[in-house]
C-alpha cells in the first residue's frame, strides 16, 4: 500500500499533469483560457481575485522554499530552523489565509451569478472542492503542527521535502511519507490529484504568459479624414457626416 500511494500515485498524477497539458494544447488550443467573466459581475471579482491571485503566489514561494531547497542549504547559510519555521509561520498563514479567502468569494460568485456558473464546467467544480481542500489541509497542516504542535512536533523538512524532491530523481522512499502525521500525509495526496486534474481545467491559464504582446506590431488607427473634397477611405461620407472645416 505504502509503494502505491508514495511511488506509484505520484507518478501516474504526474504522467497525467504532463500529457494532458500537451493534449489540451494540440487538441484544445481556442480553449486554453480562463473564460473570463468579468463582463457578468465586476465588484465581487475585484476583491477575490487579487486576494486568491496574490496569496497563492505567497504560497507558491513558501512550498517551493520547504520542498525544493533542502534544509542543510539553510542551515549553511545560518538559517536555524527555530528561524525558518518562524517565517514560514510569519509568511505562510497569511498568504494561505488570503488565498482561501479569495477562493471562497470566486466560488461564491460563480455559485451565485447565473451566467458566470453556467460556464462553469463539471471539470472546474471538482477542481474548486480539491483545490480548496488542499488549502485548508495546508493552513491546517501549519497551525496544528507548527503552533499547538498536536500530535508532537514534525519537521516536515525532514521527511515531506526528501520524499518530494526524491520523485523527480526516479528514487522515491515511501517509508518517508508512512512516517508522516496524516494531515501531511492528506495534503500531499489532494495536492497529487489536483495535479492530475490540472491539464483538464480552467487552472491551465497558468501557464500562458503573455509574451507575444513584447514583440507583435503595434496597431495603427487612422481617422476617415477629407482632402480636398475627396474621403480617405473607400467611401465618401454619408450625407450629413461631411467634417466641419476646423473642426474634429
Amino acid at each position: 500500500m505504502s509503494t502505491l500511494l508514495w511511488v506509484i500515485f505520484p507518478y501516474i498524477c504526474l504522467a497525467i499533469f504532463v500529457v494532458g497539458h500537451v493534449w489540451r494544447y494540440r487538441y484544445d488550443k481556442f480553449g486554453w483560457t480562463t473564460r473570463s467573466s468579468q463582463l457578468y459581475e465586476s465588484k465581487l471579482l475585484r476583491i477575490g481575485s487579487p486576494l486568491f491571485h496574490f496569496g497563492i503566489l505567497g504560497v507558491v514561494v513558501g512550498h517551493f522554499m520547504g520542498l525544493v531547497i533542502p534544509q542543510s542549504w539553510t542551515d549553511g547559510v545560518g538559517l536555524s530552523h527555530h528561524a525558518y519555521h518562524v517565517i514560514a509561520m510569519v509568511g505562510g498563514i497569511p498568504a494561505g489565509v488570503a488565498a482561501l479567502t479569495g477562493l471562497a468569494i470566486l466560488i461564491y460568485r460563480r455559485r451565485t451569478v447565473g451566467p458566470v456558473f453556467s460556464a462553469t464546467t463539471v471539470n472546474d467544480k471538482v477542481m474548486y472542492f480539491f483545490l480548496a481542500l488542499v488549502m485548508v489541509l495546508g493552513i491546517w497542516n501549519t497551525i496544528a503542527g507548527g503552533i499547538f504542535q498536536f500530535g508532537g512536533e514534525y519537521n516536515y523538512r525532514d521527511g515531506v521535502s526528501p520524499w518530494f524532491r526524491s520523485i523527480f530523481w526516479f528514487q522515491p522512499d515511501p517509508q518517508l511519507m508512512v512516517e508522516a502525521p496524516l494531515g501531511f500525509q492528506l495534503h500531499a495526496l489532494t495536492a497529487f490529484i489536483l495535479f492530475a486534474l490540472w491539464p483538464f481545467t480552467r487552472l491551465v491559464h497558468v501557464f500562458s504568459a503573455p509574451l507575444g504582446y513584447f514583440t507583435r506590431p503595434y496597431i495603427v488607427y487612422r481617422s476617415r479624414d477629407t482632402r480636398e473634397g475627396t474621403a480617405v477611405g473607400s467611401r465618401a461620407p454619408k450625407r450629413g457626416w461631411e467634417r466641419i472645416p476646423g473642426g474634429h
